[in-house]
């Protein structure tokens, strides 16, 4: 194993203080609940998959590299749906006002997905891997991710708020 030459070191540090602190600030704020509008849930899949489009256009996968793609696609949804059941989801049952609560391990897989990226991303030429493919899988893949929590937290949330409604 090599030694990372200082930028990358001084990268690798800094990379470390911003998502440490990231971190700090969110979970100390996960344990309150924020309101739950199930008709908002589709705008960060939406703007995510125009990002997504906008980086498989300006380096589209060749051949058989749509398979790595299509995979990263499956394996974040996999993932995805397994994240947004992490989520507490609460109805109030005079208001039948939805509420949420973000899990600790939700957020966790989300910044050790960051620190996996930064890492593949300072050594991929070091390894002979192809930047741009690996930008377009890791884009798809949180795509699947985000796409798919969204997905799994409107379902279950319809499903509480029509057995609170049927509750009365």
């Amino acid at each position: 194993m090599h030694t990372p030459p200082a930028p990358a070191l001084i990268s690798y540090v800094i990379t470390a203080a911003v998502v440490s602190l990231v971190l700090f600030l969110r979970l100390r704020t996960m344990r309150r609940r924020r309101p739950l509008r199930l008709e908002m849930l589709w705008i960060v899949p939406a703007l995510y998959a125009a990002v997504t489009i906008l980086v498989l256009y300006q380096s589209p996968p060749a051949g058989p590299q749509w398979l790595y793609v299509a995979t990263a696609l499956g394996a974040g949804a996999v993932l995805g749906w397994r994240r947004g059941a992490l989520m507490r989801i609460h109805v109030d049952p005079e208001t039948h006002a939805l509420n949420q609560q973000a899990s600790p391990a939700a957020m966790l897989f989300i910044v050790l997905l960051l620190v996996a990226r930064q890492g593949l991303r300072l050594e991929a030429s070091a390894m002979g891997l192809n930047l741009a493919m690996l930008t377009d899988i890791l884009v798809v893949f949180v795509l699947g991710l985000f796409s798919t929590t969204r997905l799994e937290m409107f379902l279950r949330a319809r499903r509480l708020l029509a057995e609170a409604r049927a509750a009365l």
